[in-house]
């Protein structure tokens, strides 16, 4: 068993013995090389089919090298390269999905690797849970904390719903690989994990105020994964192998931490409504996707803003059951120009001008966005409502 997991589980002793077996994910490589071990582990599994689920890009800096190993161990093994939509966007969508369905369907394919970041593992997991076979985890970026989710973030009809699927039997994190990986996708990780201050404030919000589940243990995984990210923003932008360590580690805790609880409290708040509210409408326009941790990052300096504007304004918290206890939450959260300096730092877009963000959007999806995921108590919600 990893050490990371094995770290997590002190910290969780007191789930029963399923739960923490649900997280147990072997092998758990991060560690320069670990793409090689991919095919030897195919091959002690008994698999005979395989199906590598790439795109052009990742094809060239994981998929070829993949494909490669597992047929030199007489493996049959093909590749299928998610098309990109009219705007030559990758995304997991109805077509993506039923794409790789089709070919795990022609191949009777016995396993998935996702080789990519986020879109294809999303595409993978909700495809291989469907055909009812296992997947494997191949990041080759440290730019979502959502490898080892079992969640799958899926737009259907041009509306993102996220839905129940499985995570990764095994993640191998190259650190060769995800340390040449493009510095925008670095720091939409790093982006990623900055949400967790916005995210994690509004689930003890969502729990205090609105009755939601509630976990210290997985808030306090989180929270620790988070904190040993900011304290290590210059390694991390540095981009040295040292750093996308720290980077990837956090982001894999952050999703064991889901996994732990069953939900993506811990990790998706009204700053992730924000990002997903601005991704449809992108769709809805017709336009290029942006980074999903560019959009996190800057829409938690956004949420920031608004929660420290609401706390320093006299009554401005009175309409919630615990106006003190909130303010004192917030008071803790650092605010716009502490975020937004973290993200200058990795090199990511800081404010919604830099990521493209106009202000009539931003405005709407202040108002609106909160009815991404309705039934999450978030504060967002709660203002929204009144």
């Amino acid at each position: 068993m990893s050490t990371l997991i094995q770290r997590i589980k002190q910290i969780a002793a007191g789930f029963d013995a399923d739960t923490l077996r649900s997280i147990e994910i072997e092998p758990l490589r991060i560690e320069a090389g670990a793409i090689n071990e991919v095919a030897p582990y195919l091959k002690e599994k008994n698999y005979a089919q395989v199906i590598i689920a790439a795109d052009a890009i990742t094809y060239e800096i994981a998929g070829r090298t993949l494909e490669e190993a597992i047929a030199a161990l007489g493996i049959s093994v093909q590749v299928t390269l998610i098309k990109p939509n009219p705007q030559g966007d990758v995304i997991a969508d109805e077509a993506s999905i039923v794409q790789l369905l089709l070919d795990i369907q022609l191949k009777k394919a016995q396993v998935v690797i996702a080789a990519g970041s986020g879109t294809l593992h999303d595409i993978s997991r909700y495809a291989a849970y469907t055909a009812g076979i296992p997947f494997l985890s191949v990041p080759t970026a440290p730019s979502v904390d959502g490898f080892n989710s079992k969640g799958a973030p899926i737009i259907i009809r041009g509306e993102k719903k996220t839905i129940a699927a499985i995570g990764p039997d095994a993640i191998f994190a190259d650190l060769d690989i995800l340390a040449k990986a493009p510095s925008a996708m670095v720091a939409a990780g790093f982006g990623d994990m900055l949400g967790k201050y916005t995210s994690l404030f509004d689930w003890h919000f969502g729990a205090s105020e609105g009755g939601e589940p509630y976990s210290v243990e997985v808030a306090e995984i989180t929270r620790i994964a988070l904190q040993n990210c900011t304290m290590h923003v210059e390694q991390i932008a540095s981009r040295d192998q040292a750093g996308i360590r720290i980077l990837i580690e956090t982001l894999i805790e952050s999703g064991l931490a889901m996994l732990l609880f069953g939900q993506s409290h811990s990790a998706s708040g009204a700053e992730h409504h924000l990002s997903h509210y601005w991704e449809m409408e992108y769709i809805r326009l017709g336009k290029r996707q942006l980074l999903h941790g560019a959009k996190v990052g800057v829409a938690c300096a956004e949420i920031s803003k608004l929660y420290h504007r609401l706390a320093a304004e006299e009554g401005g918290l009175a309409f919630t059951a615990h106006p003190e206890q909130v303010r004192e939450s917030i008071a803790a959260l650092p605010d716009e120009t502490q975020i937004r300096a973290w993200l200058t730092q990795v090199g990511g877009p800081a404010t919604t001008e830099e990521l493209g963000i106009d202000s009539e959007l931003l405005m709407r999806s202040l108002q609106e966005a909160d009815q991404v995921r309705p039934n999450r108590y978030t504060l967002l919600r709660v203002l929204n409502g009144l």
